[in-house]
């Protein structure tokens, strides 16, 4: 259910959103919209893997309509006013209903998942975060996401390719930011935006504490920067690779990054 790759570099990776494993109990509640899983960081894992070396990874393997690792465990809403998805989501990016009528999941099962799914993948998160910080004195967590570019339900026109957030800046150090940021706005055919209507999780907020010496950074990709943003959701090669070029570029960046 979590998949902890080991580096000794200052960096950690998490990918929240890419798993598809849906438990047979939660699964027999899903109607068609819900099982179609529509919803997933597409390829994620694929697109980061093996662009540097000695990098911590931590990946769950439940997808998000089971429970959103994500999302603050109270329930609160990261975007308030605003439509979102919660912690065990009702509804898709489109609004859509995910359960058969009357099988919503009640305040005891959500607790349930939130005890069996989202406290293990914060549990191995944190330990690799400790681990790290205890090598170098600090840790960067860069957060992997990916989202459809046209989803009228949470944001008017086309999401930019590179939408970084920081929790307006409070999550990491200055320096993070500005050189993840000079680093998209310098990728030729890429649009870049900062705290834009991404600012980063309950994961990049509740990590993030740079006076602690844990740095933390949210990547919100574009799906059409790497693949087809509709069903079946095939990795597109070419853009992929040109993408991966950047992420490189990043993920480098970061790893040799130091506090001043």
């Amino acid at each position: 259910m979590i998949e902890v790759a080991r580096g000794n570099s200052p960096l950690v990776l998490g990918l929240p959103h890419t798993g598809t494993d849906v438990p047979d109990d939660c699964l027999a509640r899903l109607n068609d919209t819900g099982r179609a899983l529509a919803d997933t960081d597409w390829h994620i894992d694929r697109l980061y893997a093996g662009l540097l070396p000695r990098v911590t990874s931590v990946r769950t393997t439940v997808h998000r309509y089971v429970i959103d690792v994500n999302r603050d465990p109270s329930g609160k809403s990261l975007y308030p006013g605003q439509n979102t998805t919660g912690l065990c989501p009702l509804t898709d990016f489109d609004g859509l209903p995910l359960y058969l009528e009357g099988q919503e999941p009640d305040a005891a099962e959500v607790a349930r998942r939130c005890a069996a799914y989202h406290a293990p993948y914060h549990a191995a998160l944190k330990a690799e975060l400790d681990r790290v910080t205890a090598i170098h004195g600090f840790a960067v967590l860069y957060d992997c996401h990916s989202i459809r570019s046209h989803i009228p339900f949470l944001f008017d026109g086309t999401l930019p390719d590179f939408n970084i957030g920081t929790n307006s800046g409070t999550s990491c150090a200055a320096s993070i930011e500005g050189g993840v940021a000079r680093l998209c706005r310098d990728a030729q055919g890429y649009a870049t935006i900062v705290n834009g209507r991404f600012k980063g999780g309950w994961t990049t907020r509740h990590y993030g504490r740079p006076a602690a010496g844990v740095h933390a950074i949210q990547m919100e990709l574009a799906q059409s920067t790497y693949m087809l943003e509709s069903a079946p959701w095939d990795y597109a090669e070419a853009r992929a690779e040109q993408t991966r070029t950047h992420l490189k570029s990043i993920l480098v960046t970061l790893s040799d990054w130091r506090p001043q």
